[in-house]
């Protein structure tokens, strides 16, 4: 009898893998055909063709672009120009991600959508960053794609530049970097862009990341750092300061899930702090370098509990933050989501957050009743006696840049106005929402879109505001936007629906 060979240890488990992978694709490519969906790989191979079919460079005028969410909006270094790249609008089940590119004139108030040859593919969730070498340069990494039925997704893990002198995009082939992910955190660090964290979802497993990579602008060369330290957990939709004179970054809050039972899980949204700290905090290329994460416990008022905040850094030492939304769940079954539109401002240099109160617009002075025998005495816009820098529990800060009114929340109740809010100073604030976007520029914050929620519907926005943080009087509104013409397609299988729009908050929150 001839021996029997020996087994070689795993091929069992090999083989039971392929097969079950194998099912799973089958049940894919039928559950596709039944929606009438080309599989993900099939639709983006489209596009590129479609697009390489494209040989000039076209800029004209347009509206405002349409309802979106988790887009990039970067200001141009030096003329007054804003600039919109891509972002996703759910319609129910029904789903669109986008790849246009549009530009926004500050001083003509001018829409204009630029289609040029070679443009990334469509993507949301991605991190754009503009640095001012040649004439302008606005960087994109990752960001994912969605199925119009939001059944299949898609990570990228591509690095484009596009050159505003140029109109003209441009791919980077730069090896080694982060692998395809969306809700990551990218900023600009000296002469080079740092990448955070950040998910990887296939629909059978969910990964986060707490990684960092260095990518040098000069040689075009990625790095992974390694930094010692208590590194933060793995999360996404964080929100990443730079500080490059101190030689540190500073990373606060986001967004991750936990297993809790085998088929079952639930979102965690974080709102921790840590320090990324450089050894060398002079030097240019930070990637060679020594790296440390430190725990950091901010003092002042912070922000409650949240996730789906925005943020913009308006200084080396100040951040702006507004609004999120924080999910209470009851049980499996009652989840009820609180949406905010309040605004903090974050110090960098004393780790201090403050609830921000805006001025209110301004008024003419009028006189105040006073005691028998007293002069009229003169009031401002926000009811203080002339004279009076502040009211009570308030501090005013000024550092040169602007001057900024911050206190304890209490001070600022808010009221439902017609969708908006309004402080006791009467300054208009756009009404609660998430994952909209902001950018600042000539001392002025903007902010475009985002998401809420009413009943069982998600509305997507395309309201475009501005803040004169020199002043901090209050919101002007330059679009009030479309939400109320949009039309909610319902899915024809409620379970199925449920199940989705279940997924779909989650991505919502992971951005």
């Amino acid at each position: 009898m001839g021996k029997k060979k020996d087994k070689k240890k795993g091929h069992g488990a090999e083989k039971t893998a392929f097969k079950t992978d194998k099912k799973q694709s089958k049940r894919e490519k039928k559950n596709l055909a039944a929606l009438g969906e080309d599989d993900i790989e099939s639709m983006l191979a489209e596009f590129k063709r479609t697009n390489q079919s494209k040989t000039e460079v076209t800029v004209s005028r347009c509206m405002a672009p349409s309802p979106r969410v988790n887009m990039s909006l970067c200001p141009h270094p030096e003329r007054p120009e804003l600039f919109m790249f891509g972002g996703e609008f759910c319609a129910g089940n029904n789903t669109s991600v986008y790849s246009d590119l549009f530009m926004y004139n500050i001083k003509k108030q001018e829409w204009s959508q630029i289609s040029s040859p070679n443009c990334p593919p469509p993507r949301c969730s991605h991190q754009a960053v503009m640095l001012p070498q040649g004439g302008g340069q606005m960087w994109v990494f990752g960001g994912e794609f969605a199925s119009p039925s939001q059944s299949q997704f898609y990570h990228h893990k591509d690095l484009w530049v596009y050159h505003v002198k140029d109109c003209r995009w441009e791919q980077v082939a730069a090896k080694g970097g982060p692998s395809a992910r969306s809700g990551h955190r990218m900023v600009a660090f000296r002469k080079c862009l740092v990448v955070f964290g950040g998910f990887h979802d296939n629909l059978r497993e969910c990964k986060y990341y707490n990684d960092v990579y260095v990518f040098n602008l000069e040689t075009r060369v990625w790095t992974k750092i390694e930094p010692s330290g208590i590194m933060p957990p793995p999360r996404s939709a964080s929100h990443l300061f730079a500080q490059p004179e101190l030689g540190r970054l500073i990373m606060f809050g986001g967004y991750s899930k936990e297993q809790i039972k085998k088929d079952s899980e639930r979102g965690v949204a974080h709102s921790d702090m840590y320090v990324l700290t450089m050894d060398d905090k002079k030097s240019a290329d930070p990637a060679p370098l020594k790296w440390k994460w430190q725990n950091l416990r901010p003092s002042g008022d912070r922000p409650s509990l949240r996730s789906g905040a925005s943020s913009i850094q308006l200084s080396e030492h100040r951040a702006l933050l507004f609004g999120g939304v924080f999910d209470n769940v009851e049980d499996d079954e009652n989840l009820e989501s609180q949406f905010y539109n309040d605004q903090y401002i974050f110090d960098l240099e004393k780790t201090r957050w403050h609830s921000l109160l805006l001025n209110g617009p301004k008024q003419s002075k009028s006189h105040v009743p006073t005691e028998a025998g007293e002069e009229p005495m003169e009031t401002d816009d926000v009811g203080n006696a002339e004279g009076n820098t502040s009211q009570a529990g308030e501090i005013v800060h000024d550092d040169g840049v602007f001057t900024v009114r911050i206190g304890p929340s209490s001070t600022n109740q808010v009221s439902q106005v017609s969708g908006a809010s309004c402080s006791k100073a009467e300054a208009f604030v756009p009404n609660p929402r998430m994952n909209c976007v902001l950018t600042y520029k000539q001392n002025t914050v903007y902010m475009y879109g985002g998401m809420y929620e009413t009943g069982d519907k998600q509305v997507t926005l395309d309201d475009f505001y501005c803040l004169d943080v020199s002043s901090m009087s209050e919101w002007k509104t330059l679009s009030c936007g479309t939400y109320d013409q949009q039309v909610w397609e319902e899915s024809d299988d409620s379970e199925s629906s449920d199940s989705e729009d279940d997924d779909s908050d989650d991505e919502d929150m992971d951005s």
